[in-house]
C-alpha cells in the first residue's frame, strides 16, 4: 500500500513554551487505522493540528496524498475530514443544514445525494430536520462526523471520538468506524480509551514529551511488549508457598488454590514446562492451567513509564 500521509521530522516549538513535537516521522497507508496514544500534553492534538494546517510547524515536512501542507495546502486540506474533540455545531440550524453549509467550505458543488448517503450510514437521516440543539451528546457527535465526511475526504482524523459518550454508545461509534475502514477512508485517531485502540487499529503508535515512542501493528506490539500471566489451578489447597515457587515469582492465592505467574513472551524459555515439573517433584497435583494476555493499557503504561525513567536518568 502507498502512505496517504508522510511526516518527515516534524517539530513544533511554541514561542515561551514547551517543544510541542520532536522530529516526528511516521507514514500512514491508504485505507488503514491508526491509534495515536499519549497521556494529556503529549502532543497528539498538535500533530494532527499541524497535518490539517490548523498549526504552522516549526520544522520538517507533511504530506497528504503527495500534496505538502504548506505549498500545496489546498489540495491537501480537500483530501482531510477532521472530527474535533470539542462538540461545535450550531444550535438553531438544522443537521441538513450543518452537513450542506461544511461541504460548501470546501468548495465542494452541492449533492444532496450524497449527504443522504453520509446521513444514512451515521443514522442521522431521521434526524435530517431537527436542530442540533435537539440531539443527544451522541448524536451531535455523529454530526460532527457528517459534518468532517461531507466533502468525501480520504483521510479522517478523529479527536477524542467518544469522549463523554456512553459505552453503548461508543460501540456504536466503534462500528461506525468500522465501515468507513471498509469504504476505503484512512482513519486516524486519538483516544484515552485503550480498548477502543486495541478493538479498531491496524497500528498503535505511542507519543510522550512530543517524541514519537513507537509505532507497530497492534499484534506486534502486544507480541513484544505484552506479558501473559499464567494461572495454575490445583486440586488440594496451600497453606503456603513453597520456597522454590516463591523464587521463582510464584504468587499463590488466598484461598491457596491458584499459582499466578508471570512470564514475558519475548523470552526464548518461558520455563512453564520446569515448573510444571517441579510442581509434580513437590506433590502438588494440578488441575487446570490458563493464561491471560496483558492488555493494551498495562503495555502502554509500561512504555510511558520506561521512557519517563530514561529523561529522569
Amino acid at each position: 500500500m502507498s502512505a496517504i500521509i508522510e511526516v518527515d521530522h516534524l517539530s513544533k516549538q511554541y514561542a515561551n513554551g514547551p517543544r510541542a513535537l520532536d522530529d516526528v516521522s511516521l507514514n500512514i497507508d491508504e485505507g488503514e487505522i491508526v491509534a495515536l496514544l499519549g497521556p494529556n500534553g503529549a502532543g497528539k492534538t498538535t500533530l494532527i493540528s499541524i497535518i490539517c494546517g490548523l498549526v504552522v510547524p516549526t520544522g520538517g515536512t507533511v504530506r497528504v496524498g503527495g500534496h505538502d501542507i504548506r505549498t500545496d495546502w489546498r489540495a491537501a486540506r480537500k483530501l482531510i475530514g477532521l472530527v474535533p474533540q470539542e462538540i461545535t455545531l450550531e444550535p438553531f440550524e438544522t443537521v441538513m443544514n450543518t452537513v450542506r453549509f461544511t461541504r460548501g467550505l470546501y468548495g465542494a458543488a452541492p449533492d444532496d445525494a450524497y449527504l443522504e448517503k453520509v446521513l444514512r450510514s451515521l443514522s442521522l437521516w431521521e434526524k435530517r430536520d431537527a436542530q442540533t440543539r435537539e440531539l443527544s451528546g451522541g448524536m451531535k457527535r455523529r454530526v460532527l462526523i457528517a459534518k468532517a465526511l461531507s466533502h468525501n475526504p480520504k483521510v479522517l482524523f478523529l479527536d477524542e471520538p467518544t469522549a463523554g459518550v456512553d459505552v453503548a454508545l461508543r460501540r456504536e461509534m466503534w462500528q461506525v468506524v468500522d465501515q468507513l475502514r471498509r469504504d476505503g477512508v484512512t482513519i486516524i485517531l486519538t483516544t484515552h480509551y485503550l480498548e477502543e485502540a486495541e478493538e479498531m487499529a491496524d497500528r498503535i503508535g505511542v507519543i510522550n514529551h512530543g517524541t514519537l515512542l513507537l509505532m507497530k501493528p497492534k499484534a506486534e506490539l502486544m507480541g513484544e511488549f505484552g506479558k501473559k500471566h499464567l494461572t495454575i489451578h490445583l486440586y488440594e489447597p496451600l497453606e503456603r508457598c513453597p520456597p522454590e515457587l516463591t523464587a521463582r515469582g510464584l504468587t499463590l492465592s488466598a484461598d491457596g488454590l491458584r499459582l499466578g505467574y508471570d512470564y514475558d513472551t519475548r523470552s526464548d524459555r518461558t520455563g512453564i514446562g520446569s515448573l510444571l515439573a517441579e510442581l509434580s517433584g513437590l506433590g502438588i497435583r494440578v488441575r487446570d492451567v490458563s493464561t491471560k494476555q496483558s492488555s493494551l493499557e498495562e503495555v502502554f503504561m509500561s512504555l510511558v513509564s520506561d521512557e519517563e525513567k530514561e529523561g529522569a536518568a
